[in-house]
């Protein structure tokens, strides 16, 4: 009798298999539907894990699957695909089926984030329920997952899954499938409004029975904790807890915000940041711009599902105990379950993403984290939004989130210092910071939050005794809440100890030393203006002059700031937004820091006659060293920001550097082997002349080693000394003879002795005369100011 039940199913995998591979994406959700609809539980039960490696992807990025993320609302699929994999859909149907079986699925521990399974390696239960009760010891390299969490693991694994997509195809953005799936997720099993739909399906107790909660007598082991063998409590002893019956409604809440958190942004420990400063360590992760998007999603809504909070929840604790599942999960939600985590994320994010404008993502999303009253969905008449106060009831959500706001605003400082400001883009960035901690009343908010964590320990020692902890530790969110009598004080504290260990050196926002770094950034900021608006003028001079004879002109050795065209009108169009995200900026973080004006406008005019005097055209800032002039902090600051730059020369031999645009490649080859005839026939008698003391010798040294100037120009340059190779032997060049321009003045100056009745024998003789005279000069002046 059960042998024809167990080959049941692997007939009807097999011919679900056999179809994938012809049949259309429609065609196969039509037939899957019916599947889903027709067959018990106990035949699906083998086909939903091939089912949604085929949907998601290998976990290991091998298999594609249908590529969400590239999938797009311009695409015929789309609709079909968001219809099959809606929170209400026939997929999510296949899941609260089997889950009411009480089926369950293996995952390989090998695929879970780097500090998470290297906790469960060690035998220590990670800091986080999804995982407790899922492992089984001795240690089979698997967890057990029910068919809702194994669904969501995929789901969540398949944005971070190495994957090699096909040549050309984008990085997804807010309309791919994959992003609309998340926030629809998001808004059915975390809702504003309303409680979770039930489950369709029941198991003959008449419950889906939810993941088995934690019980407070087994600590987590964070890492805002540094944990000892007292602490650790190995997965070989994990008790077997009933479900909480009060957990049942909200279960698939928790677990979905539990796999998103997890897979998303536990990648890093503090343990694991403060090894990565080491240039040695490899990157254990790097997160993609679309990563970063999906977190902020993630943000948004979460800020937004905590604010839904009903308003006699947060007004009154004594109403905690007669509050629902749900509204007791969305006071909690944000400090307990994505605090942490998201802190060391984007502290890594801070330290690690390059120094371009892509970092704008991340940006945004801790942006988003630290202002939760964008999210509260309240109307407000006013039209300006900058001159709105932060209200006085999110004070406690400042403080208790300090270290988002102090710590990772020093991080964006140093960011800021190393970007090159004349950029919109990156202009734009500082801008947008500024703004944000320019709200009123938000910088007082967070000088108060400093102020407590500052007050000294001996205050604490009257009040009842405490443990600094994770907002992790204490069991059940349901179950464990702060004391009575724990005040904002131990609060703040405990936040930034958690975070930063018991032996952090807090550095203060408002303090002095960061108060120079924000006076640094200043400089820079203004000494950026200053060169936009010079790169402006020379783009708009260069437009100006654009004539049918500038191809002519190309031998221009200033090409760092030549635009021409539509590259010009750009220019000045980014240059003007430059000009205005920097003054905004300035003027912001003047507010925020209480920057004296008068100090501010002396700056100003200060770097404007700097800039009158040519200080542009100076050298970087460097120090002379026996290999050549080594480039400052502060030349490093002045090349970012196009205030100085060095002379860029070809530095090998000039005759074999490479045939430029405004040479005629054919005359150049040829003046190469003639020079090259004359140099070896007669280099001695070369040498010979330029070893001369008289006029003669001046004049050799003169016409064959190049103009002293040049000279100059390389000993000043920044290459070191053994780089530039050995001094050149005294030699013939008519490489210039090869330049367009130089024929074109030729011509022109044959035409006009023509027109003169000058034979082609006695132009050319005069031509080389005043040629020759006009070295002559030049030798006289070099020499005079030497002689002076």
């Amino acid at each position: 009798m059960t042998a024809p039940a167990i080959q049941q199913p692997s007939y009807l995998l097999a011919n679900l298999k056999a179809d994938w591979t012809i049949k259309p994406l429609l065609q196969r959700c039509q037939e899957l539907v019916k599947v889903i609809d027709d067959y018990p539980a106990k035949e699906l039960h083998l086909v939903f894990p091939w089912l949604v490696e085929s949907i998601f992807g290998s976990l290991d990025g091998a298999i594609v699957g249908w590529n969400l993320q590239f999938m797009h609302t311009r695409m015929n699929e789309y609709n079909v695909v968001m219809d099959f994999l809606d929170p209400s859909g026939p997929m999510m149907k296949l899941v609260y089926k089997l889950q009411a079986e009480d089926y369950k699925y293996d995952i390989p521990i090998s695929y879970l984030p780097g500090p998470v399974k290297a906790s469960i390696q060690e035998g220590v239960l990670p800091d986080c329920l999804l995982f407790h009760n899922k492992v089984h010891f001795p240690m089979s390299g698997l967890l057990t997952l029910n068919p809702f969490e194994y669904y969501m693991f995929n789901f969540a694994s398949s944005l971070i899954a190495p994957k090699n997509y096909p040549p050309g195809q984008q990085g997804s953005c807010s309309d791919s499938a994959y992003f609309v799936l998340v926030d629809a997720y998001l808004k059915h099993f975390l809702p504003t409004e309303g409680n979770v739909p039930p489950s369709p399906f029941s198991d003959t107790r008449g419950t889906v029975a939810p993941p088995a909660p934690r019980p407070p007598s087994v600590p987590y082991v964070g890492y805002g904790v540094h944990s000892t063998s007292l602490l650790k409590r190995h997965i070989s002893h994990q008790p077997s807890v009933n479900a909480d019956p009060a957990a049942q409604e909200i279960w698939r809440s928790e677990t979905l915000l539990q796999v998103f958190v997890e897979m998303w942004l536990h990648h890093y420990s503090l343990e694991m940041y403060q090894k990565l400063q080491s240039p040695q360590v490899k990157e254990p992760f790097s997160p993609t711009e679309e990563h970063i998007l999906v977190v902020r999603l993630l943000v948004k809504h979460l800020h937004a599902f905590s604010n839904s909070l009903k308003q006699e929840q947060t007004s009154s604790p004594s109403t905690h105990s007669h509050a629902s599942p749900l509204e007791e999960f969305k006071r909690v939600v944000v400090q307990r379950f994505v605090q942490q985590k998201l802190y060391v994320f984007l502290q890594h994010c801070f330290g690690h993403w390059p120094l371009d404008a892509s970092f704008r993502a991340v940006l945004e999303t801790w942006l988003s984290y630290i202002q939760p009253w964008r999210y509260t969905g309240e109307k407000n008449p006013q039209a300006d939004v900058q001159n709105r106060t932060v209200p006085e009831k999110w004070a406690s959500f400042v403080q208790e989130n300090l270290l988002m706001y102090t710590k990772l605003f020093q991080g964006f400082l140093n960011r800021a210092m190393r970007t090159d400001l004349v950029n919109a883009k990156n202009a734009l960035m500082v801008f947008r910071v500024a703004k944000v901690f320019a709200q009123p009343n938000l910088s007082e908010m967070i000088q108060k939050g400093e102020q407590l964590f500052l007050e000294p320990e001996h205050v604490l020692h009257h009040r009842q005794a405490r443990v600094f902890l994770t907002p992790a530790h204490g069991g059940s969110f349901l179950s464990s809440r702060q004391p009575a009598g724990t005040d904002t004080v131990f609060k703040v504290k405990s936040h930034v100890y958690s975070l930063e260990g018991q032996d952090c050196q807090y550095k203060q926002m408002f303090g002095s030393e960061l108060r120079t770094v924000v006076l640094k950034l200043v400089q820079i900021i203004a000494q950026a203006r200053q060169t936009a608006k010079r790169i402006s003028d020379h783009s708009a001079e260069v437009a100006a002059n654009n004539s049918f004879l500038s191809w002519f002109s190309m031998s221009s050795t200033d090409t760092s700031y030549t635009f021409s065209g539509g590259e010009a009108d750009d220019m000045g169009e980014c240059v003007k937004k430059t000009h205005e995200f920097l003054d905004k900026a300035l003027d912001y973080l003047c507010q925020i820091f209480r920057l004296n004006s008068g100090q501010l406008s002396q700056l100003m005019a200060n770097l404007a006659s700097t800039e009158d005097d040519g200080g542009s055209k100076q050298l970087p800032d460097c120090i002379q060293t026996e290999n050549g002039f080594v480039l400052t902090d502060l030349g490093r600051m002045q090349i970012i920001n196009g205030l100085r730059r060095f002379e860029v020369e070809y530095q090998g031999d000039p005759e074999l550097q490479p045939i430029r645009s405004y040479e005629n490649a054919q005359l150049v080859r040829l003046l190469f082997r003639v020079s090259s005839f004359f140099n070896d026939r007669l280099g001695d008698h070369m040498e010979a002349l330029c070893a001369r003391q008289d006029f003669l010798g001046c004049v050799g040294r003169h016409c064959l080693k190049g103009s002293s100037a040049a000279q100059e120009r390389r000993r000043r340059s920044p290459v070191p000394r053994q780089a530039r190779g050995c001094p050149q032997r005294p030699r013939v060049t008519l490489r210039a003879l090869a330049s367009y321009r130089t024929l074109l003045t030729l011509l022109l100056l044959y035409l006009l002795l023509a027109s003169l009745s000058f034979g082609i024998l006695s132009s050319s003789a005069l031509i080389l005369l005043l040629g020759l005279l006009y070295e002559l000069l030049l030798i006289l002046f070099a020499d005079k100011p030497k002689a002076q």
